[in-house]
């Protein structure tokens, strides 16, 4: 079915036009660009089933063969869709901020350097440096059984990093690193040279300032 056997108040085109974009459901602005639907589904629900797909999936991690798996879903329109996500990924990597130094990470991180408690961060970058995700490891006394490698590098598998750094507050405001961060910074740069995906730095974080591993030659 066509999107102009759908009823007319149902076509995403008309909403668009009378109401602005806003207005529209995402699987509508889908159903603009599919233009028409395939047997036994119209282009509404084909629009619907698509959708679900991405995000049991992950639009990160979805291919053209995840969608080329939706049955009925042809080459064509797959490939239709799979180059919309990955323009709106290209584009939204144009807005992602650069991780270049500890600078930068204490300044990203003014939400965990005032806690009364120890948190454990990673930001997960890509090749240019650029932030992908910030995630909390732990949230608790920093030790190994708290700070596993597989807890930090998961994610990094997961989002496709080339490069980690990772941070954590002292409420107590002493930037020296205690022999248990050695110890944590230790395994996880181990791990990353095994997985192929660096920890470029740790950085200890205060009120007042930070430590970098890397700046200290301690990693």
């Amino acid at each position: 079915m066509k999107m102009k056997d759908l009823e007319k108040v149902d076509l995403p085109r008309e909403k668009l036009a009378k109401y602005g974009s806003e207005k529209l459901k995402d699987y509508e602005l889908l159903a603009l660009l599919l233009g028409s639907g395939i047997k036994g589904l119209n282009v509404l629900e084909l629009s619907k089933k698509i959708l679900l797909t991405i995000k049991k999936i992950g639009i990160k991690k979805i291919t053209l063969q995840d969608l080329l798996k939706i049955k009925g879903l042809g080459k064509a329109k797959a490939s239709q869709v799979f180059s919309v996500l990955e323009l709106g990924k290209r584009l939204n990597n144009e807005n992602k901020q650069a991780v270049l130094s500890a600078r930068d990470v204490w300044n990203f991180c003014s939400d965990i350097r005032i806690m009364q408690r120890e948190h454990f961060v990673a930001f997960y970058l890509d090749t240019q440096n650029c932030l992908i995700e910030r995630q909390t490891i732990s949230i608790g006394t920093l030790n190994s059984s708290l700070v596993h490698p597989r807890e930090v590098f998961e994610p990094a598998l997961s989002f496709h990093a080339a490069s980690v750094i990772v941070a954590h507050n002292h409420p107590s405001g002493e930037l020296e690193p205690s022999p248990e961060d050695k110890e944590v910074t230790k395994r996880l740069v181990e791990a990353g040279k095994i997985i192929g995906i660096d920890i470029i730095d740790h950085v200890i974080l205060s009120k007042k300032g930070y430590l970098s591993f890397q700046q200290k030659n301690l990693l």
